[in-house]
């Protein structure tokens, strides 16, 4: 909406700063985060009163009974501050919109899910496939989207290998399944690595300053050029949707550090992942995710692998899944995990990063 202030530069010259994607950016980053950090405590204090509180596993750590009244359903408030701060300071064009129902589509999702958890106490919410199904309807639509509107017309179709130069694969109709895998991995890994104090939010900071920062390159067409990537025009206003994210993620981690004062819950967690998935998808960076997002990666592994192995051998790889929860049972304080599973996160981030100058 700010960006429309920019017309007005005849009446006044300094109008037009608020054309600048950097200058949004930032505004975007600041307001989500004080508006997250404003409101937050209120919320808190309702979701108290109204006893929507976190269900703990009775099979789990036993450190996380100490957690058995910390309020959640903190996604809501996530998914609204991000939803209004985007509006306020992002460009509507075609991406910034996707984004935009992509947060109320998942936020939605996830919503119900918590509600069926905390309110109706169904253990189980809604349940996964029908979870995966909707998640599917979704990344459908946007696969014919895609064909019938492509980021990149040049491109449309080819998945683009990082780290070498000029490196395309063109996967035709197929390209369908690495949107679906894309977005649903990127959802679910995220929600499946929510099992910690500042866990899942801390990493999705990483993955979203990485991708803010390849959104802007793709955008720019002289330094998309400079260094070889595909240029998708407009994707620079996913640099402000990001920042946006950054900013509100960063004031819910206010809240959710160890200990924590409230759970995002899957509101926030599906959300988050589906967001930073359908951005990857949008600038043709679809195969970095993998690395910049690796711990969600692994997070999702050692379930699957937990899960498989078990049903063949009646046996368990790791004490428990997700990973983070095998470290916790072989001893180690949950904030140590956190913070070493962040430093991976950064790591990771800076090796994708590298790949816009390694071909």
């Amino acid at each position: 909406m700010i960006f429309y202030l920019s017309n007005l530069t005849n009446l006044f010259f300094g109008f037009n700063i608020f054309r600048y994607i950097t200058f949004r950016s930032f505004v975007g980053f600041i307001l989500s985060f004080l508006i997250c950090i404003l409101i937050m405590p209120y919320f808190v204090n309702f979701i108290k009163k109204k006893q929507f509180v976190q269900m703990i596993r009775e099979d789990g750590p036993k450190t996380h009974l100490i957690k058995k009244n910390t309020p959640t359903m903190g996604g809501v408030v996530i998914v609204l501050v991000a939803f209004v701060s985007i509006i306020l300071t992002a460009r509507l064009n075609r991406f910034v919109v996707w984004c935009l129902f992509t947060i109320l589509y998942l936020g939605i999702l996830g919503l119900l899910d918590d509600y069926l958890k905390i309110i109706k106490k169904h253990p189980k919410g809604v349940p996964a496939k029908y979870k995966l199904l909707f998640q599917l309807i979704f990344a459908l639509a946007l696969s014919y989207y895609l064909y019938v509107n492509p980021s990149n017309a040049r491109y449309s179709t080819f998945l683009h290998i990082p780290y070498l130069k000029d490196t395309f694969i063109n996967l035709s109709l197929f390209y369908f399944i690495v949107v679906i895998l894309t977005f649903t991995g990127a959802s679910n890994g995220i929600n499946l690595t929510d099992g910690l104090d500042g866990l899942a939010v801390g990493n999705i900071i990483f993955v979203s300053i990485t991708y803010a920062i390849l959104s802007y390159v793709s955008g720019n067409y002289k330094i998309s050029s400079y260094l070889k990537l595909p240029y998708v025009s407009g994707a620079g206003e996913l640099t402000v949707v990001l920042s946006c994210l950054i900013g509100v993620s960063l004031g819910f981690l206010w809240y959710n550090c160890y200990p924590a004062t409230i759970f995002m819950g899957d509101t926030g967690s599906l959300f988050l992942g589906g967001l930073v998935g359908i951005i990857a998808i949008f600038i043709k960076q679809e195969l970095l995710l993998i690395i910049t997002g690796g711990v969600f990666v692994i997070e999702a592994l050692s379930v699957i692998l937990q899960v498989v192995y078990y049903k063949r051998t009646k046996k368990r790889i790791f004490l428990m899944a997700p990973l983070h929860h095998h470290y916790e049972l072989k001893g180690y304080h949950e904030s140590k995990i956190t913070v070493r599973f962040w430093i991976i996160s950064i790591l990771l981030s800076i090796i994708a990063l590298a790949s816009l100058k390694i071909r």
